[in-house]
């Protein structure tokens, strides 16, 4: 069997696996993209307590590996009676761990936005809460695209360490084929193709989404 028709025969279940990177993927995007920032308005705006607690938060999981953390969540909390299946264990560990990323993110494209403009809403009337809200998160959402899409692109990369959970995704299912067929670079080098190709179309969409929602001048202020 060539190699083209190995990665026909394959395709099939590495597709399988594929999909399932893909919701990995998604559902912890989702889940650090929402506590990144809550955590980026902790340190921008909060009082002393909550800077420091979500500082905290932020330098310990950047300072410490991924799969250290995916093995606390899966290997280490059934110790003290919670179990966790390996899907589970994925999303909820890459969604905090992309958090504290994304945390950062969104705190540079924060302070990117003039301050005039919070003392502007404040001064007519409005509550901090609102000034954020309606002014200063609209144009933050803007202004870190270019690098959140890293955060993104990133994911579906660090999305392989949850084989080491048992989560049966794209690279679970290489290197089970892989164990079957004794022919692991071909295995490998089709499973190097599905990620670029995801990588490669996130990175279009994502380059259209930023042209499409671009304030003009406004992208020099977040250099």
């Amino acid at each position: 069997m060539n190699f083209f028709e190995l990665a026909w025969n394959i395709l099939p279940a590495l597709l399988k696996g594929t999909v399932v990177t893909l919701e990995i993927t998604g559902v912890s995007i989702s889940i650090g993209f929402i506590l990144g920032i809550l955590l980026a308005l902790g340190r921008v705006y909060g009082n002393k307590f909550i800077y420091l607690l979500t500082t905290t938060y932020v330098e310990i999981i950047r300072g410490t590996p991924l799969l250290t953390q995916l093995f606390l969540l899966y290997f280490g909390l059934p110790s003290i009676g919670v179990m966790l299946s390996p899907l589970l264990a994925a999303v909820i560990g890459m969604g905090l761990n992309s958090g504290a990323y994304q945390a950062e993110y969104f705190r540079g494209a924060i302070q990117a936005v003039k301050s005039g403009q919070m003392i502007a809403a404040r001064s007519v009337g409005m509550s901090k809460f609102k000034a954020v809200r309606y002014i200063i998160l609209p144009q933050m959402l803007r202004i870190v695209i270019p690098s959140w899409s890293n955060e993104l692109i990133y994911l579906v990369k660090y999305s392989s360490l949850a084989y080491m959970i048992q989560a049966p995704e794209l690279m679970a299912e290489g290197r089970l084929i892989a164990s079957r067929n004794f022919r692991t670079f071909e295995v490998f080098l089709v499973v190097a193709f599905i990620y670029l190709v995801i990588v490669l179309i996130l990175s279009k969409v994502l380059d259209i989404l930023e042209k499409q929602i671009r304030i003009p001048g406004l992208e020099m202020q977040a250099v």
